[in-house]
């Protein structure tokens, strides 16, 4: 075909299964490359690598240091700040490219999910395949990766200053906006993936927008426990240092400072909360089983079966006082539990399946007789 015939081939508007079909996998593998940036920044924090890069070049930064006297360079400005100078102090060269490299990798990942979804986004607006009606609603997605980052920078800010820490409400935030994109991202897959009927069914999906929200408690005061390292603490269960309200959970004023600020608070009410999702998410999952849509049954049995893992690697991560890989594994485990809950909510919108009206055979008649 010569090259003009190749053109009006790609500029054509695409079948539309075709086209629905490839967005929607598209979509499906920007989702993933979220979850999986959730994952690596996970990590960074449990290995205290986010603070090695104390510059952010949105521009640049996807260049990794090249020859020695860069990577001196590096070492040098980090040694101004205050985990080198309260945690790491007697940290070589080595150890600290050790730390650099994961955080470069979150942010060098987070550069090619923008590009993942932009160059895509431009070339299936151009050949029709997203209609221009649309275009404002992934321009808006597009946005709010922006502000991911740029919140990311907040948080990691917060470590530069004083204290060798990012603020654990800067990192709820930026954890909670990276799960936001991603259910973004994978709702509007499913809805070219799997388009659904008009809105009938009620009952289950009430109870799975209940256990979502739970969900999103849960993951939110995670993010607070791994801030604060409250995970650390009280490293017994059910009871805390042998009481099952302890002591100091109420010693901020005022009263409700206590859930933000105070380590024992923050893990009393991870625990429990995880503990009332996990029973939301069963008995919704049951509910969908009973009387959802089939369409929804196979995301409801995973969904309960990764509460079930969810719950267990939560708890070895407290009675081992989490350990890295325990640890990182829990977070998986949330995001996984997080699309699921998606899944399954988007197939219960479904109607359940009616059944075909009978229709009777058509009456023989003789001829010259009518009919009974």
């Amino acid at each position: 075909m010569s090259g003009p015939g190749l053109l009006r081939r790609w500029f054509s508007p695409a079948p539309p299964e075709e086209a629905e079909r490839a967005v929607g996998l598209w979509l499906l593998l920007c989702a993933g490359l979220v979850g999986l940036m959730v994952i690596i920044g996970g990590l960074t924090r449990l290995t205290d690598s986010g603070l090695s890069m104390v510059e952010w070049k949105p521009l640049t930064g996807f260049i990794p240091p090249l020859g020695e006297t860069q990577w001196s360079d590096l070492f040098e400005k980090y040694k101004q700040f205050p985990e080198y100078q309260r945690v790491n102090g007697g940290m070589d060269l080595e150890g600290f490219k050790g730390i650099f490299w994961l955080e470069f990798i979150h942010r060098v990942l987070g550069r090619l999910i923008g590009l993942t979804f932009a160059l895509p986004f431009l070339a299936f607006l151009i050949t029709r395949r997203i209609p221009p009606r649309s275009a404002p609603r992934y321009g808006f997605l597009f946005i709010l990766g922006g502000l991911q980052g740029l919140l990311g920078w907040y948080m990691v800010k917060s470590g530069l200053i004083s204290h060798p820490d990012v603020s654990h409400l800067r990192l709820a935030a930026h954890m909670g906006l990276a799960v936001v994109i991603l259910g973004a991202l994978l709702t509007h897959a499913l809805a070219h993936l799997s388009p659904r009927a008009p809105f009938t069914h009620r009952h289950p999906l009430k109870g799975l927008l209940l256990a979502l929200a739970l969900i999103g408690t849960t993951l939110t005061l995670g993010a607070f426990v791994a801030g604060t390292n409250a995970g650390q603490m009280y490293n017994t269960f059910p009871l805390m240092n042998g009481q099952w309200i302890p002591d100091g959970i109420l010693t901020l004023d005022p009263w409700w400072l206590n859930a933000f600020e105070n380590i024992i608070t923050i893990q009393f009410l991870h625990r429990w909360i995880a503990l009332l999702t996990v029973a939301v998410v069963i008995a919704v999952g049951l509910r969908v089983l009973r009387d959802g849509p089939p369409g929804a049954h196979l995301p409801a049995r995973l969904m309960i079966a990764a509460v079930l893992v969810q719950a267990t690697l939560g708890l070895a991560t407290l009675l081992l006082v989490v350990p890295l890989a325990l640890a990182s594994a829990h977070q998986t485990g949330a995001i996984v539990l997080v699309t699921l809950t998606l899944w399954a909510t988007w197939e219960s919108h479904r109607p359940p399946a009616r059944p075909r009206k009978q229709t009777q055979p058509p009456i023989q008649m003789e001829y010259g007789k009518r009919p009974i």
